[in-house]
């Protein structure tokens, strides 16, 4: 197996355990922390954590479903189980949105006091300081793997820092003296959870429509394979991604007169240069004449 290939699973599969580690770490020091103030930023936070382990365990499953090899029934693999996997972690992050929401409401109607401030903006700085080294692990596990369930996950996480800091300065305020700035705080958060929610909706959905890659991707590809002096020019090149893996396919364009075993050659070549570029995709070149693009069709000629 490549290298490669094999490091990038070994990083995804690190990823989802220390994302559940850490989950469950914060749900109890969040609890205790509830327990000790009644403040209903808390109880957001605390909320949230408890929705992670969910979204955690949804991914530590989801990207052990996505490495699985293709196989009879499922030929080209088992990768948008990720995104899956974010739409279901969307659905438990804007559910948690909504309940906060409404017990903001409540709280802000029927104010209630909130004891042993101090705990829990030192709960808060514990979780910040292993949330933020999480996301920083997260961060370079996406960087090597693309992943959309860790991207989504990291994105939670990285809410989760924000409303963390926005609950200490909720806090600080509520011992000076301004008690509705819990309730106010924890709606805000709501808010910016949602708008979260539905960022992941929308990646997720994008990858299950088999949305291309992007323009920086492409525009790499046509330059790579137009830079073989034996390619005239390339058409129908399409492009999309299912988990860690890109497929990639292609017509190119050639001298007509040429052997097909000369053509075979270049393709190869072609296709071994595309691969050391993009390691774990999946590549499909087709070889045509010189200018046998359908009119229909857009050609991309090399200058």
């Amino acid at each position: 197996m490549n290298k490669s290939v094999e490091n990038t699973k070994r990083l995804l599969r690190l990823a989802s355990t220390a994302s559940v580690l850490v989950a469950v770490f914060l749900l109890t020091i969040k609890l205790a922390a509830y327990w000790m103030t009644d403040s209903v930023s808390i109880m957001a936070s605390l909320l949230d954590s408890l929705l992670d382990i969910v979204a955690s365990m949804i991914n530590f499953f989801a990207i052990r479903v996505a490495l699985m090899p293709a196989d009879k029934e499922h030929p080209f693999g088992h990768g948008k189980a990720e995104a899956i996997a974010g739409l279901g972690q969307a659905t438990f992050i804007a559910s948690s949105a909504v309940f906060l929401m409404v017990q903001a409401f409540y709280r802000l109607q029927t104010p209630q006091e909130v004891f042993a401030m101090d705990v829990g903006i030192i709960v808060m700085i514990i979780s910040m300081v292993a949330t933020a080294v999480l996301i920083v692990f997260q961060r370079y596990v996406i960087k090597h793997t693309n992943s959309v369930a860790i991207r989504a996950d990291s994105m939670h996480y990285f809410t989760d820092l924000l409303t963390n800091s926005m609950i200490i300065v909720a806090l600080l305020m509520v011992s000076w003296g301004w008690q509705w700035m819990d309730p106010t705080m924890a709606l805000l958060m709501g808010l910016y959870i949602l708008y979260s929610a539905w960022q992941i909706i929308w990646e997720s959905i994008q990858l299950l429509l088999d949305r291309e890659l992007s323009e920086e991707i492409q525009q790499s590809i046509k330059e790579l394979v137009l830079s073989d002096k034996d390619v005239d020019a390339i058409h129908e090149l399409k492009t999309r991604e299912s988990g860690h893996t890109k497929f990639i396919q292609l017509h190119i364009e050639m001298d007509g007169q040429m052997k097909l075993s000369e053509a075979h050659v270049i393709s190869d070549r072609i296709m071994a240069s595309l691969e050391k570029e993009f390691p774990s995709a999946e590549i499909l070149i087709h070889q045509d004449p010189h200018n046998d693009a359908p009119d229909q069709q857009e050609r991309i000629i090399r200058e």
